[in-house]
Order: C-alpha cells, then sequence, then structure tokens
C-alpha cells in the first residue's frame, strides 16, 4: 500500500525563484513552517545532478516528516528511493512510469483538461497537478488557465485527490478547497520570499481556515 502524501500545501522547487537562498535551503525553512510534500523540479540539470541534489535535499528533510518527489526523471527518482515520481503529460505515461519505479513509489501526473482527467488510471496514478488555474510565469509554456470553475470540475471526474496548480497564494486556498481540491501546489509563494518558513506558515494557516 503506497503512503498518501499530504497535498495541502505542496511546495514545486524552481532553481531561479529560489534565488540566493537556494532549493535546499528553502526547502528546510518550508518544512519548518510544515510543507509535508517537496517536489524538486529543475528541468535544466543533468540526471547525476538532479540525483546530487536529490540528495542534499533528503538530508535537509530528514527528520521533518516531508516527503521527496521528483519532477520528470525516473532514474534519479529511483536512484534516491524518493518518495514519489511526478509526470506531465508530454512525459513518460502512467503504465511505463510505474513500470519503472515499482508499486510502492508514489506516482503523480499533470493534467490540464477533463480529457486528460478521464484518462487517468487510478491504479497507475496517485494524485492529480490540476490546472494552471491562473497564468504563472514560473511555466511560460503553459496550457489554457482553467480557472476554479475548470478546477471543480476536474476534480469532480477525478478518482484520485487532486492538487491545484497555477499561480496560486494563500489568499486562495478557499476557493482552492471549494473546488474539491486536496490542497495547492505552490512555487512563488515561497521561493524566493525573504522568509520561506513563514511563507509556508502561512499558506497552511490559510489551508487550515479554509477548510474550518
Amino acid at each position: 500500500m503506497r503512503r498518501a502524501l499530504d497535498l495541502s500545501v505542496y511546495l514545486v522547487l524552481d532553481p531561479d525563484l529560489c534565488g540566493a537562498t537556494g532549493m535546499v535551503e528553502t526547502a528546510r525553512a518550508a518544512a519548518a513552517g510544515g510543507v509535508r510534500t517537496v517536489q524538486l523540479r529543475h528541468k535544466m540539470a543533468t540526471t547525476a545532478e538532479r540525483i546530487a541534489l536529490g540528495r542534499e535535499l533528503q538530508a535537509a528533510l530528514a527528520g521533518s516528516g516531508a516527503h521527496l518527489v521528483v519532477n520528470d526523471d525516473v532514474e534519479a527518482a529511483v536512484a534516491l528511493g524518493a518518495d514519489g515520481l511526478h509526470v506531465g503529460q508530454g512525459d513518460l505515461a502512467p503504465v511505463a512510469a510505474r513500470a519503472a519505479i515499482g508499486p510502492d513509489m508514489v506516482l503523480g501526473l499533470s493534467v490540464e483538461t477533463e480529457a486528460h482527467v478521464r484518462a487517468v488510471d487510478p491504479v497507475l496514478v496517485d494524485y492529480l497537478g490540476a490546472g494552471p488555474v491562473f497564468g504563472t510565469a514560473t511555466k511560460p509554456d503553459h496550457a489554457e488557465p482553467i480557472g476554479f470553475d475548470g478546477l471543480a470540475r476536474m476534480v469532480a471526474l477525478s478518482a484520485v485527490p487532486a492538487v491545484a496548480i497555477g499561480g496560486l497564494e494563500a489568499r486562495h486556498a478557499a476557493e482552492v478547497l471549494r473546488a474539491g481540491a486536496a490542497g495547492l501546489a505552490v512555487v512563488s509563494a515561497i521561493c524566493g520570499k525573504p522568509d520561506p518558513e513563514e511563507a509556508a506558515r502561512g499558506l497552511l494557516a490559510a489551508v487550515s481556515e479554509g477548510m474550518a
């Protein structure tokens, strides 16, 4: 039985936005602020570089209760014994990803349309990254934004939990939860903030308030 990740506030690390603080220290601070799922996304790195960075992240997150997910690099995820792998629509197909990572690693999948959601096999995929809710500069090639109404339709179709992504901040938490999502994935709402730990605490407080 695969573990269920805490998707309430899901941090996606960005090497540029993390700036001088760096990805490792940002992740450490976010975990101290209560974030329990951290995704290593570094499109420009090699697999060897992702593995080295992943090991640093695992050391930084040790004892915090936070889990590490690797974006779109099966080899790195397997080498690290990561908690999860996340793939997009243009990446390795879920059936091939599941075969590569085995039965125990969590598998996440990005979905951008209702058709994508309908095609998901819940035997293979554990959670969805649904969006973008809004356009975002962190992913210039993003699909058409779906808004909260589109998010709600996608969540309603899904047999697995969904985390909303795309330009989201603490002030959006209540609407994300009203749409039925399990939480929100954020990049700039934590990465690059003067105090990533405080930013994480603010996001979690907003989620808790939205659940009340």
